[in-house]
């Protein structure tokens, strides 16, 4: 069964619970799993705090013609911004790319609200910027 959802013949989207489980993190994912959640958000905004397994590769530099990091490629991605409207466009161009990728509804303010973990640069627990 795939959690990937189709919504007027663009990207897949998914809440964060099953973006959680679909890539192992929070409390819901103790088992792992096989996609990579990737994070569009600015440097700045993934320092204050993003998702402990999250991949960063900010909007702007995925446009610009950046390549996914190395732990992104030939993976299923779910990917986050902060509230969802970069995420979408992301996934979208993704797609356009040939990956597998999905936007997660309602992006890391759902996340942090839903309970799952959030760390900072450092690795203590962290804000949404």
């Amino acid at each position: 069964m795939s959690i990937f959802r189709r919504d007027r013949g663009g990207p897949g989207r998914v809440t964060v619970q099953e973006a959680a489980a679909r890539t192992g993190d929070g409390n819901a994912a103790a088992g792992g799993g096989d996609a990579v959640l990737l994070d569009v958000r600015e440097p700045y905004e993934w320092q204050a705090g993003h998702a402990p397994r999250a991949v960063h590769l900010p909007l702007s530099a995925l446009a610009a013609g950046a390549g996914l990091p190395a732990r992104a490629q030939a993976r299923p991605l779910v990917v986050i911004c902060r509230s969802g409207n970069r995420s979408r466009r992301a996934a979208e161009l993704l797609v356009t790319r040939g990956a597998q990728a999905v936007d997660v509804i309602g992006g890391m303010r759902d996340w942090a609200e839903a309970g799952l973990p959030v760390v900072d640069a450092r690795g203590g627990n962290g804000t949404v910027a």
